[in-house]
């Protein structure tokens, strides 16, 4: 008999899932042959990284392209010379996946549990969608529709973190311009990524003190609901696995319950047989052209210049911002600076060639992407957040009483690196 693979186990089971027959069919697969650790991975992705190894290594360990391509010394070899991967230590960059040969390392599936909480969760499940998603499934599918499809699967609803994108522009604006006028130094950024906060944070430690205290808009996203209704399950969708690692982090595990990848999010369609071209589109457009355009290289720099000035704060220093996406290109943007070879004030790296639209689960390609950001934020009714009357109400139902309480350091949208 055959031994089911990490992938027929995963088809099988996310399809029953879709069905409600998950145990059914998890008794069926235990009667024949299938791969423990795999299903064990499937059944439990939280106790492990968010990167896998599947199958038997085919390389000698000096020659594994996969070790040499973790920036982050989260890979090592067991007695019997096949990978260990640190779940503490690994970032979930994906470097090592797109390095290794011969296939053996994968992103994590977090399908299986998301669909158990939709199903019998107490509170409401909440997606959590991405900058980048516009025009990943399908350019004629609007937020809408896609909002409609969340809907058909269990959640409770959709939610566009471009909307805390917003505000954490306005709160990296208020920053900026605290830095340079305070301290008179530069600013480190995006809190968006979190490859470039973990090289900032494992490899470049002495530059931790110019990141701004800021959340990313995905955990102020997160934190907002659940400050809102307590009980609410909520879980994230991205074109990133290094999402998966970030939810994690032990200063900020309580704002997402789970990530899934907007690849995994497209198994879900097809196992629920979605058309999402024939969803019925359920607008509501609450962010603005600069927390929408996060999603790409330069969107965040643009974002917080935009806000500066718009914020007309006193004597305004423009933003000479520079940017890099991709981890060589960002090591080689540290390694510039600490060569003294740079002069901007505000420095935005992206892990990603290309920003979040080129992530590892993205759907479509990252030229598409960065012009379907491109286009969606030209269609947003406010250019900043400082216009947008959706950022001031939520801070207002968050218990923020002014723009500028953004900046205290015990706020649910701060923290300490």
């Amino acid at each position: 008999m055959q031994t089911l693979t990490l992938n027929e186990l995963y088809k099988r089971l996310v399809e029953s899932a879709a069905e409600d027959k998950t145990q059914e069919e998890l008794e069926k697969i235990r009667k024949g042959e299938y791969d423990t650790h795999g299903l064990e991975c499937l059944l439990n992705p939280e106790k492990y990284a968010p990167v896998w190894h599947i199958g038997e290594c085919e390389c000698r360990e000096e020659e594994c392209s996969g070790i040499a391509a973790c920036i982050f010394d989260a890979i090592a070899r067991d007695e019997k010379g096949n990978f260990h991967i640190d779940i503490d230590a690994c970032v979930g960059c994906s470097a090592c996946i797109e390095a290794c040969e011969f296939e053996k390392l994968t992103g994590s599936k977090d399908i299986l549990p998301v669909l158990n909480a939709v199903k019998n969760s107490k509170g409401p499940v909440y997606a959590l969608i991405a900058p980048a998603f516009i025009g990943q499934f399908s350019s004629a599918v609007t937020p809408g529709m896609l909002r409609s499809a969340f809907k058909r699967i269990g959640f409770q609803g959709m939610v566009e973190v471009a909307l805390f994108a917003d505000i954490l522009t306005l709160k990296e604006a208020l920053e900026y311009d605290r830095i340079i006028h305070d301290v008179k130094d530069f600013v480190l950024t995006s809190c968006c990524c979190p490859i470039w906060l973990a090289m900032i944070r494992k490899v470049y430690r002495e530059y931790l003190p110019h990141l701004p205290g800021s959340v990313s808009p995905m955990i102020a996203c997160g934190r907002a609901i659940k400050h809102l209704e307590p009980d609410a399950v909520t879980v994230f969708i991205g074109p990133c696995i290094a999402k998966k690692a970030e939810a994690r982090d032990e200063d900020i595990a309580d704002a997402i319950d789970f990530v899934l990848t907007f690849k995994e999010i497209q198994d879900v369609f097809d196992a629920f047989q979605i058309d999402l071209n024939k969803m019925e589109d359920d607008p509501r457009d609450h962010s603005s052209m600069s927390g929408r355009i996060y999603a790409r290289t330069g969107g965040v720099s643009e974002a917080v210049q935009k806000t500066v000035e718009r914020l007309q704060l006193r004597n305004p220093i423009p933003v000479r911002a520079i940017q890099a996406d991709g981890v060589p290109a960002c090591r080689e943007m540290m390694n510039r600076l600490k060569e003294g070879k740079i002069d901007a004030n505000f420095l935005e790296g992206m892990g990603c060639v290309g920003g979040c639209v080129g992530g590892p689960r993205a759907v479509i390609d990252r030229d598409a992407g960065r012009d379907n950001v491109n286009q969606y934020g030209e269609l947003a009714a406010y250019e900043t957040p400082v216009d947008n009357p959706y950022v001031l109400d939520m801070l207002k139902q968050l218990g923020f009483n002014t723009v500028e309480s953004l900046l205290d350091d015990g706020s649910m949208f701060a923290r300490q690196f």
